[in-house]
Formats: C-alpha cells, sequence, structure tokens
C-alpha cells in the first residue's frame, strides 16, 4: 500500500499572482522549488513500490503456474506484471522530469537573488521613497 496522500485539488505551492517584488519572488521560487523536491521523492518511493509490486506480481503469477491453475490466470497475472513494470518507467521519467524542474527552480532562485537582492537591500534599507517602476518613463 502507497503513503502517498493526495493534494486537494487546486493546491498551489504558491499564488500566480502580480506580486513580483523581490522578496515574494524569492519566497514564491522557494516555494515551488520544496514542492518540486517533494514531488520528487513522492514519485520516487512510488517507482519503487510499483517495481517491488511487479516483481510480487511475477512471483505470484510463477505460483499460479505451478498450482496448475487456468493457463488464463498466469496470463492474466503476467499481464498485470508487465503493466506495472511499464508504469514504474513512466513515472521514473516523471520522476526525472520533476528534478530538473526542482533543480532550475532553484538555479533560478540563486540567479534572481544574484541579480536583485543588492538592489533590493539598497531599496529596502533607505528612508527615502523610492519611485515605482516606470515612473521616469513618462
Amino acid at each position: 500500500m502507497s503513503d502517498l496522500v493526495p493534494r486537494p485539488a487546486g493546491a498551489a505551492p504558491a499564488p500566480a499572482d502580480g506580486d513580483n517584488r523581490y522578496k515574494a519572488v524569492q519566497n514564491k521560487l522557494e516555494k515551488l522549488g520544496k514542492a518540486m523536491d517533494d514531488a520528487a521523492l513522492d514519485l520516487e518511493s512510488l517507482r519503487r513500490s510499483m517495481r517491488t509490486n511487479a516483481t510480487r506480481t511475477e512471483d505470484v503469477a510463477l505460483a499460479i503456474e505451478n498450482a496448475g491453475l487456468d493457463g488464463k490466470c498466469v496470463v492474466a497475472t503476467n499481464l498485470v506484471s508487465a503493466a506495472l513494470g511499464g508504469a514504474a518507467i513512466e513515472v521514473r521519467r516523471l520522476h526525472d522530469t520533476a528534478q530538473e524542474t526542482a533543480d532550475l527552480t532553484h538555479e533560478t532562485q540563486r540567479t534572481h537573488s544574484k541579480l536583485y537582492g543588492a538592489l533590493d537591500d539598497i531599496r529596502s534599507n533607505r528612508r527615502e521613497k523610492t519611485p515605482r517602476p516606470g515612473f521616469f518613463d513618462r
């Protein structure tokens, strides 16, 4: 039995809103990276479980055959084993994609911090108000 728990429908790690301030973007990237890391771990757990179940099902098919039961049962059980093995391969691909997305998210967060962190420090630590973006374009 799997320990995976489905998330509520519409549950997002971070809201997709128009808040593009430095700290808000950093927070969203951090939440997304963590969610993708968690998803990759869950997918790896699922893949292992499916692989184990595929092996067990193959053993059951062999036991059914050795018990002399109807050949249809052996064929059906082997088909289940093959389906679980194939699904495990696809879950592995999904895991790899989730892990790549997590890695890219963490890289994006570091790059964003490198590009805009110092500017945010300057803007956040002074008493004078800073003009909003686009103020000088008028």
